[in-house]
């Protein structure tokens, strides 16, 4: 019989080879506590690949329903 691993998927990792498909420039790396490289992403770099209309600050407009 084999057994389980016990280990929750790692989703963000998932989630950032997504992106990286679709947006190869935004991946950058970072240095954990042990050294080991690991990959990242650059908000910035990404924001400006997905829009030049970026609301910035508190002023956005959106629905809302009392009890929704």
């Amino acid at each position: 019989m084999e057994k389980m691993k016990m280990e929750s998927v790692d989703m963000a990792e998932q989630n950032i080879e997504k992106i990286a498909v679709l947006f190869p420039n935004c991946i950058t790396e970072t240095i954990d506590e042990n050294g080991n490289a690991n990959k990242a992403i650059n908000f910035e770099v990404l924001r400006q690949m997905l829009s030049d209309d970026i609301v910035d600050g508190v002023e956005a407009y959106e629905f809302t329903w009392v009890g929704k």
